[in-house]
């Protein structure tokens, strides 16, 4: 025996508590605008239409009540669906459940205008109710209801069809503008526009162009009320051109090289698909190495032979007129070095190497370069794309710098080449990249990525009803990047050209009506835009004066069942707006409060109906022009329960079987029994006998085996209860009962029953089931809630196996519901069928939410959150949190903020401090305890960089670093990373990463080779991330010591060094060395060793080449000599292969010295000196090395000079400056520019006073035909048979060569003899350019040219 549900409906019109999904505010029991809605919402809940359904009845809203009461499993939910199937003269596949039989008759009309005003109300327009009464007596401004998308593309082949539909009272006139001009429809024969509508339509089938109409349509709406706009409508035709004629020759390409074959689709109006076939029309086979780009060009990151297989054909397919166009296709023909072609090795893993391609490192195809950049608007899709060749074919992955890619957000396509963000917004800008890989190498290109907003609302106007003298406000509020501009106006007119009005006031985004009048009645427009984009709102201010009016029908019939919940509503409208107030059998006291809840809205809701609640309900709904009111009949039905179920059997193959199902129920309701089989209808055959309280089958049947379910129903409520039937074979008919029946879980309990019911306390009864043959052990009591968790069941008790009643301690506040589970040793049983539901009274909450914590998400805020109380804590109705918070240093006034939620976020924070929390639960029976403090702390950001970096180096095999803690570690450190890399010159090593713990200020590196230097990074980590990094590098060795600066109070002495710098490349040189200043100190000791390095400049001039200037550095110690014995002054002069070294000493005569210098590669060598022998050249040395050098003595190694560091010259200097940026170069310039204006004027003064220039006389020869350049027009104006090299001024030898643009009017004329007048004007035609040796015997016509001039002058 298997008790299902025992479920009762709230009743009909009025018992749903949770109203169709999309009108949430409504379920929630108050208006989405309380001071302008009146009542419209309580229409969902009346009972009496369902909009949803279309005006059917209102089983669903029932169905949801029934919800309400008991909340049943999956399983009863498909049974009852099964039952409704099966049940004659259903409602409708979209309803579920008992039906509500109260209102049969079709609702009237003023039922049918307040649902329309809920509805409409619900989408944010307020709007007057439709029935016909009142719209007669109510004026209404236009409204646009329809229009077509802004930007509209049509196709050229049918009629043009611009959309646009408006309603108000009196119904709107419509006209158009056309580009900003008025359109005047009745002048075009080809357009019309529709009856009772702005709808434009052209018509093309007595001839016309399209494109002739193309063009922005803007619609305006209009009756003495306002005017209404449409958007801003760019209609275009949609254009499909044919692709350009051309011929493909076929395409050559080396085997393992990339190949790109460019589509080049013509435009199209929307943009062709782009698509790539055989000119067989066979689909290109796509993949990592062969794809398509988003550009519509194919990409082949490696050529293979077997590409030479098919062609090649670019497809474009256009949208509007369904065509397909095809490009001529490409040919390939590939160059290989094996031309076997064995498909065996398409899948060899070194198919590259097997066919002799050489493996290469990637590149990128598309986009080309290491970075760009790329711009998309909020809201659209932003796709990345980045396709490389390479040999291995590369792989492609995404990353984003700073964070992850966003995982819900982002997929990647064509082969991981392409990166789709969908819905982009702001969070999404940044910089991502692509990294390419293969064996050979990796690449990436970073894409910066700017998101963009066209305007989007944040506060659209909606229409506004205002009652005489009442205030009102229209908000258009919007966002985009940029920010976007608002511009009102007001029947299609600029606010600022529209007559003043005094009771309006403009606030930029806001406008303020005070002390409206009927003379207030508009139609407003707000526009706000960018460079991206538009909106465009209209919203009407509307003035009424109406008495109230009850929407509902009167004396409506509500019924429902004992114990549930249900709701009464009252429709209304009235201007201004009524105020509701409920009353019971004609007493003169208000309903609010105990067990009744009047929501803003004016419904009523009875928490738990009684016997006592029966009765009639008056609503009087009231403003300053009169009173209306209804009234509503409460009926309380008892519930449906099947007290005597059906129990488990095992009957014999071919006897009788009798399941009972006995129902008590209210005897004005009527009850109908039914049965399932396995879920399913159970169709009774000539077999079985149903009978009101039973079902009988006779000659039991093994298809008869199953589960049986009797449903008890009533037009408000059910009752189900489930049995199993077990058939048995006659040789397997048990001898007894425990063969028959061996040891099982133990039958569910039932028939719970509630008494002794008290504030906090109930006595739960039951009665156990069929232990199967082992003894009950344990009861376990089960609790559910349908405030917090409904549907979710909690444990309460555990009882001993020989009880079947006890007393549950309940908390305050909770609508309990409880089962039974019973145990016996095999295991446990299933739960009972749901107790009736009890409520215990509320109270104040005795406890806090748990768990509180204060834990930054950003590094200027900090997100509270804490464990959300639980029903049984709750203890009262709307449960909220206090939510408290302050700066623990600063100890200022508390700042608090209620909370329903289990999160709040405080912005606006400094970094990572401290802060005092506390969170208070309430509810509408007061607060609870005071809490207890705890202590959170604001985001974390990144750390700044440790202090006090020290690099030491105490001998040749480790390196000591010491660091201390960041100054602000703006978070709770968790650690420093330590990266190192070795460097020996220009050469470095790998690079190595350290990870220390955040108290750990100390590393020993062991050093891999005494001769590399080391470059260390150190940062810091919090949980954000690393801070930033300082930078330091290990010590030069002892023969690499740094220069040291000298006090800057000691004198300074100037050395002048003349030397002479040999080159090979050049026939004389020069060389010219700087006076150089060092400061003059004491010689130091050898365990000190100071350097000086000091740079000299030699400019080598050679008069037969280009080269760079050559440097020379000369490094030098303090030349003050010292009392003790010592060598100091040690000068050296270096080139770019030798260096002559020279050196002071105060040691006897005699002495022998050693001169000790290590290159950058740390190869030491020494060079023996005799006494006296100065200066001493070292050869042998290489170009633009660094040398480290001392002087020490032979037989007293323990005088040594200081370290020197010197570095020989290159031949070439790779880093001097740029030529045109040097002062000497400029000064040469600007001299030679002086210089050839003082020619040219010369030049020009000589002309002037008469200067006969000779012009020379046209050949009368006849053209030969090696001088074909007479046809066209075109000279010859050099030498044909010597032509100087393009652009060649000046030989080696110093001659002048003149350049083909040198050329001069004498050098031209058509006839006679050209000539200058006197005043030096030129007379004559240009002749044709004479031979070569005529023009070299012509000097004057050579000085016309400003470099000849230049020559001859010298």
């Amino acid at each position: 025996m298997r008790r299902l549900a025992a479920s009762g409906a709230a009743g009909a019109a009025g018992a749903a508590a949770a109203p169709a999904a999309d009108s949430t505010d409504c379920a929630q029991g108050r208006s989405p605008r309380p001071r302008r809605l009146i009542d419209l919402c309580a229409l969902w809940d009346t009972g009496v239409s369902s909009p949803a359904a279309g005006w059917k009845r209102a089983s669903g809203i029932a169905r949801r009540r029934l919800n309400e009461a008991e909340t049943l499993s999956s399983v009863q939910e498909a049974q009852l669906e099964r039952l409704e199937a099966a049940r004659p003269g259903r409602l409708g596949s979209g309803e579920r459940g008992p039906v509500l039989r109260m209102a049969r008759q079709p609702p009237p009309p003023s039922v049918h205008a307040a649902i329309l005003l809920c509805l409409l109300s619900l989408s944010g327009a307020i709007e007057i109710p439709m029935d016909p009464s009142i719209q007669n007596e109510l004026s209404q401004p236009p409204t646009i209801t329809k229009q077509s998308v802004k930007d509209h593309i049509v196709d050229p082949r049918d009629n043009i069809l611009i959309e646009c539909e408006a309603k108000g009272n009196p119904a709107p006139s419509f006209h158009w503008t056309r580009n900003s001009r008025f359109f005047n429809i009745a002048k075009d024969p080809r357009v019309s526009m529709r009856r009772k509508s702005g709808t434009l339509v052209i018509d093309f089938r007595s001839g016309g162009r399209p494109e002739e109409y193309e063009g922005e349509y803007q619609c305006f709406a209009r009756n003495k009320f306002g005017t209404a706009l449409s958007n801003r409508i760019r209609l275009q035709v949609s254009k499909s051109p044919l692709w350009p004629k051309e011929n493909l020759d076929p395409v050559v390409v080396q085997e393992g090289a990339p190949l790109t074959l460019q589509c080049n689709p013509p435009p199209g109006l929307p943009s062709p698909v782009i698509f790539w076939m055989s000119s067989s029309m066979e689909p290109i086979t796509q993949d990592k190495r062969v794809s398509q780009g988003h550009n519509g060009d194919l990409y082949f990151s490696n050529v293979m032979l077997q590409d030479m297989q098919t062609d090649y054909s670019c497809n474009a397919r256009f949208h509007f007129t369904h065509t397909i166009q095809q490009k001529n296709a490409f040919t390939l023909k590939v160059l290989t070095n094996n031309p076997y072609n064995d498909s065996s090795l398409r899948n060899h893993p070194d198919m590259y190497s097997a066919r002799g391609v050489a493996e290469r490192t990637p590149s990128f195809m598309y986009p080309q370069g290491t970075a760009s950049s790329q711009m998309v608007l909020r809201g659209m899709d932003l796709l990345l794309e980045c396709i490389a060749s390479g040999v291995p074919t590369p792989d492609i992955a995404w990353y984003k710098k700073g964070g992850d890619l966003p995982s819900d957000k982002a997929k990647f396509e064509n082969f991981n080449k392409a990166l789709r963000i969908t819905n982009v917004s702001e969070e999404d800008s940044g910089e991502y990249f692509c990294l390419a890989s293969n064996k050979m190498g990796s690449i990436r290109h970073t894409i910066s990525v700017r998101v963009k907003a066209a305007p989007y609302w944040l506060d659209e106007p909606k229409n506004l009803i205002l009652a005489p003298g009442e205030d009102g406000r229209l908000v258009c509020r919007a966002n985009g990047n940029p920010k976007p501009t608002v511009q009102w106006m007001v029947n299609g007119e600029p606010l600022q050209s529209a007559p003043p009005n005094p009771n309006r006031e403009v606030a930029g985004d806001t406008i303020i009506f005070r002390d409206t009048q009927i003379s207030s009645r508009a139609v407003y427009q707000c526009n706000t835009s960018n460079e991206h984009g538009y909106l465009l709102a209209n919203a009407f201010v509307s003035v009424l004066d109406v008495p109230p009016r009850m929407l509902s029908p009167r004396n409506q019939l509500i019924r429902v069942i004992l114990y549930n919940r249900t709701r009464l509503d009252c429709p209304f409208f009235g201007s201004p707006i009524p105020t509701l107030r409920w009353f019971k059998n004609g007493q003169g006291s208000n309903l609010d409060g105990g067990n009744y809840h009047v929501y803003e809205n004016g419904s009523l809701e009875i928490k738990m109906i009684r016997k006592e609640d029966q009765g009639i309900y008056t609503c009087v709904a009231t403003n300053i022009l009169g009173k209306a009111e209804n009234q509503v009949r409460l009926e309380v039905k008892d519930p449906t329960r099947i007290y005597r179920m059906p129990e488990d059997q095992v009957a014999k193959r071919g006897t009788t079987v009798q399941l009972e199902c006995r129902v008590k129920h209210d005897p004005s309701l009527k009850l109908t029994v039914s049965w399932l089989k396995d879920d399913e209808p159970l169709y009774i055959g000539n077999r079985m006998k149903k009978e009101d309280d039973s079902l009988t089958i006779f000659g039991v049947a093994e298809r008869d085996q199953g589960s049986y379910t009797c449903v008890a129903s009533t037009e408000l409520d059910q009752d189900l209860a489930k049995a199993y039937l077990t058939v048995l074979a006659d040789q397997a008919t048990p001898t007894n009962r425990l063969a028959a029946l061996p040891k099982g879980r133990p039958d569910r309990p039932r028939d719970l029953e509630l008494t002794d019911l008290a504030e906090r306390s109930v006595r739960l009864t039951w009665i156990p089931g069929d232990d199967n043959n082992s003894p009950i052990t344990d009861y376990v009591v089960q609790f559910e809630e349908d405030q917090f968790q409904p549907g979710v069941w909690h444990d309460h008790s555990k009882f001993p196996g020989s009880v079947n009643s006890a007393i549950l301690q309940l908390s305050p506040y909770v609508n309990y519901q409880f089962r039974v589970i019973a145990i016996n040793e095999v295991g446990s049983s299933h739960p009972s069928l749901p107790s009736e539901r009890y409520r215990t009274s509320g109270a104040p909450p005795e406890s806090n939410p748990a768990d509180v914590k204060g834990e930054g998400t950003r590094k200027n805020n900090m997100e509270i959150t804490w464990t959300p109380m639980n029903a049984t804590s709750a203890f009262g109705p709307n449960l909220r949190y206090i939510v408290k918070w302050r700066r623990r240093e600063t100890r200022e006034t508390w700042n608090n903020a209620t909370v329903w939620g289990s999160r709040y976020v405080v912005g606006q924070t400094p970094v990572y401090v401290p802060y005092e929390i506390r969170v208070q639960a309430e509810n509408d029976f007061g607060k609870g305890p005071e809490p207890d403090t705890v202590i959170g702390y604001s985001g974390e950001d990144l750390p700044s960089a440790p202090r006090r970096f020290r690099v030491r180096q105490p001998n040749l095999e480790t390196i000591n670093l010491e660091w201390d803690h960041p100054e602000h570690p703006n978070g709770i450190l968790i650690g420093y990373t330590l990266k190192y890399v070795a460097f020996n010159g220009t050469k470095l090593g790998k690079q190595i990463v350290e990870n220390f713990s955040p108290n750990q200020t100390k590393f020993t590196m062991q050093r891999a080779d005494p001769v590399s230097r080391y470059r260390f990074t150190l940062s810091a980590r919090t949980q954000v991330g690393s801070g930033e990094a300082v930078t330091e590098e290990s010590p030069a060795p002892p023969n690499e010591a740094t220069p040291t600066a000298a006090p800057p109070t000691l004198p300074l002495t100037t050395v002048s060094v003349t030397g002479v710098v040999s080159s090979t490349d050049a026939t004389a040189t020069a060389a010219t060395t700087e006076a150089t200043t060092v400061p003059t100190i004491p010689s130091v000791a050898p365990t000190t060793m100071a350097t000086t390095t000091v740079a000299t400049t030699t400019t080598t001039a050679a008069t037969t080449m280009e080269r760079p200037p050559t440097t020379t550095s000369e490094t030098k110690m303090p030349e003050s000599a010292p009392d003790r014995q010592s060598i100091w002054n040690v000068t050296v002069l270096p080139n770019s292969k030798w260096a002559n070294i020279t050196w002071r000493h105060n040691l006897g005569p005699g002495t022998a010295f050693v001169v000790e210098y290590i290159d950058s590669n740390h190869t030491k060598k020494t060079v023996p000196v005799k006494s006296q022998v100065q200066p001493v050249q070292l050869t042998d040395l290489y170009p633009g090395m660094t040398y480290t050098l001392r002087v020490y003595s032979r037989d007293k190694e323990g005088i040594s000079s200081t370290v020197i560091t010197f570095m020989t010259s290159t031949a070439y200097t790779n880093n001097q400056a740029d030529i045109a940026t040097q002062g000497w170069f400029i000064g040469l310039m600007c001299a030679i520019a002086l210089l050839v204006l003082i020619l040219l004027i010369v030049c020009f003064i000589k002309r002037s006073r008469g200067g006969k220039y000779p012009v020379r006389e046209k050949k009368d020869v006849p053209l030969g035909p090696e001088d074909p350049k007479e046809e066209d027009g075109s000279f010859d104006y050099s030498d044909e048979d010597n032509k100087p090299l393009q652009g060649s001024q000046t030989s080696l030898d110093g001659t002048i060569k003149q350049q083909e643009s040198d050329d001069s009017l004498v050098d031209y004329g058509e006839g006679g003899e050209g000539q200058f007048n006197e005043d030096g004007s030129f007379i004559g035609q240009y002749t044709v350019k004479k031979d070569k040796e005529e023009t070299e015997g012509n000097e004057s016509s050579e000085a016309t040219s400003p470099v000849n001039a230049i020559y001859s002058l010298a």
